[in-house]
């Protein structure tokens, strides 16, 4: 897993979420994760289904954020918990070896060697930057990158206010992913937007 990893806004309207996607995607973006922390059970289905179905014919996997129910019902790539959600060794046990699961580690490296042990197929750390979307602490140091790259095994995400110019540093010390919301989805030009995002790890 490398490049661009797309997070989904809090968006209602499902077909401009998805044009957007598309165009991301079509920029470079090599991962999409749906996170939608508002939604109605039926707008979430609808929505998880829509993008399953771009995902698919564009050929990138499709992460779900949090909702193990839905993930298996659609057949999603995975799932993302969060450190105070389930374990991620619940998940692997449940999804199986196939699937992709991600965990929230914040700037906790305890977090990221447990996640790793219990299964992990990557892990997140962040905010590194201040997020206009999701509220959390900017206390992560890039160092927390280098210091992980010697210990784990599994690729690195990074993650918080990320944008094509502040990223570029963590990326230089060894982020495998950057993981944005607004910088692509909040622009008049998305396509454009993943493709400044997607050249810095070629």
């Amino acid at each position: 897993m490398k490049g661009l990893y797309l997070v989904t806004p809090d968006w209602d309207d499902t077909d401009r979420l998805i044009a957007v996607s598309e165009q991301a995607i079509r920029g470079g973006a090599s991962v999409l994760q749906y996170r939608h922390k508002t939604a109605s059970e039926s707008l979430r289905q609808e929505q998880a289904a829509a993008l399953l179905k771009l995902c698919r014919r564009l050929n990138v996997p499709l992460i779900i954020n949090d909702h193990l129910e839905l993930c298996e019902a659609i057949d999603a790539d995975g799932i993302h918990v969060g450190g105070t959600d389930a374990s991620v060794a619940s998940m692997r046990a449940r999804l199986g070896p196939s699937k992709i699961v991600g965990a929230s580690c914040y700037g906790d490296l305890q977090l990221a060697r447990d996640a790793q042990a219990s299964g992990a197929s990557y892990v997140a750390f962040g905010g590194f930057y201040p997020s206009r979307v999701k509220k959390y602490a900017v206390t992560t140091a890039p160092d927390i990158i280098n210091v992980a790259l010697n210990e784990l095994n599994c690729p690195i995400c990074v993650i918080g206010g990320m944008t094509p110019e502040n990223s570029r540093v963590l990326i230089e010390h060894g982020a495998h992913m950057v993981a944005a919301i607004s910088s692509v989805y909040s622009v008049d030009d998305p396509y454009a937007a993943a493709t400044n995002f997607s050249q810095m790890f070629r």
